[in-house]
C-alpha cells in the first residue's frame, strides 16, 4: 500500500487518516516546525486531538530522568511540545499498535499493509472471515478487496483453481485450517481514489460579466410550431376529413325522425 510522503505533511494538513503514516519522531518534528505559526498556538488542542487518534499521549508531569526512562522502556518517545511562548509541555508519545480486528478503523485501514491485515485477522481466534462482525468486514472492505473459499485441503491449490488465479492477480492469502478443510482468505489493497470536492467558498460572487457579447443569446423556440405539423391548407380538406367514426343505417335515422314527430303530434 502506498504510503504518504511524511516530509510533505505539516501540522496544518494533518488529519485522522494521514496521521497514521507518522511515527513518534515525526510528531515532534512537525510540531517544532509549526511553533511560530499563530494559528498553531490558537488551535493546539485541536492538533493534539488529531494526534491522539493514532498515538497514546501522556503528559510527563514529573520531569525526572528515572520517570522518562520508565516511559522509554514502555516504547514511548519523550519530547517537548510548545503550545505558546511561555508554555512548554513534555509529552510521552507512542504509536498505537494495530493488533486486533477491533483496532481497525476507517481512518487507519488504508495505512496498513496486506500482510499486516491478514496477520490481524489470523489473531481473531482462528475463526475466519465469517467470524468477523459486519462492521469490521465493512471497514476492511473499504480498503481491501476480499475473497474467500473453503475447500478440502488437497483441493485448495488445485492447478487452475481460484487459489492460483488470485495469487497470480496479486492477492495475498491467509489459510485457516478447519479440520480436513481449509478456508482461504484472499486480500488485495484497493487503489487510493481521491474524491473531488466542490469548494463553494472559492466562488467569487462579486465577479460581473465584462462583456455581454461573451455570452451567446439563447433563442426562445417554445411557441414555435413543431416541424412535423403541416400548415393549414383548405385544399386538403376532403370528405375524409369530416368522416365520423360512427356508421349509421339510413333506415334507423328515418325511424328516429318518425318517433320524434309522433311525440310532438301528441
Amino acid at each position: 500500500m502506498k504510503q504518504t510522503d511524511n516530509k510533505a505533511l505539516s501540522l496544518k494538513t494533518l488529519n485522522k487518516s494521514n496521521v497514521w503514516d507518522l511515527q513518534e519522531n515525526d510528531i515532534f518534528r512537525l510540531w517544532e516546525a509549526a511553533e511560530k505559526d499563530a494559528d498553531i498556538k490558537d488551535n493546539s488542542r485541536h492538533y493534539i486531538g488529531i494526534i491522539k487518534s493514532a498515538f497514546d499521549m501522556e503528559e510527563v508531569k514529573l520531569d525526572k530522568p528515572e520517570i522518562v526512562k520508565k516511559y522509554e522502556d514502555r516504547g514511548f518517545k519523550v519530547g517537548v511540545l510548545k503550545t505558546d511562548e511561555s508554555t512548554k509541555i513534555k509529552w510521552a508519545i507512542k504509536k498505537r499498535p494495530i493488533l486486533r480486528v477491533t483496532d481497525l478503523t476507517y481512518e487507519n485501514i488504508r495505512h496498513i499493509t496486506t500482510a499486516k491485515l491478514l496477520e490481524v485477522i489470523d489473531r481473531n481466534f482462528g475463526g475466519g472471515w465469517d467470524s468477523l462482525s459486519q462492521s469490521i468486514q465493512d471497514i476492511i472492505e473499504s480498503g481491501f478487496d476480499i475473497s474467500t473459499t473453503t475447500l478440502p485441503k488437497e483441493r485448495l491449490r488445485k492447478p487452475g483453481g481460484m487459489y492460483e488465479k488470485k495469487v497470480d492477480d496479486g492477492f495475498d492469502v491467509l489459510e485457516i485450517p478447519k479440520g480436513m478443510w481449509v478456508e482461504a482468505i484472499f486480500a488485495k489493497a484497493k487503489p487510493a481514489v481521491e474524491r473531488p470536492r466542490m469548494k463553494f467558498d472559492e466562488i467569487d460572487e462579486d465577479v460581473e460579466k465584462e462583456d455581454d457579447d461573451d455570452y451567446p443569446e439563447i433563442e426562445d423556440h417554445y411557441n414555435d410550431p413543431d416541424e412535423d405539423d403541416d400548415a393549414f391548407d383548405e385544399e386538403k380538406l376532403t370528405e375524409e376529413s369530416y368522416r365520423t367514426t360512427f356508421e349509421t343505417d339510413p333506415e334507423d335515422l328515418n325511424y328516429e325522425a318518425e318517433s320524434i314527430s309522433d311525440e310532438y303530434d301528441e
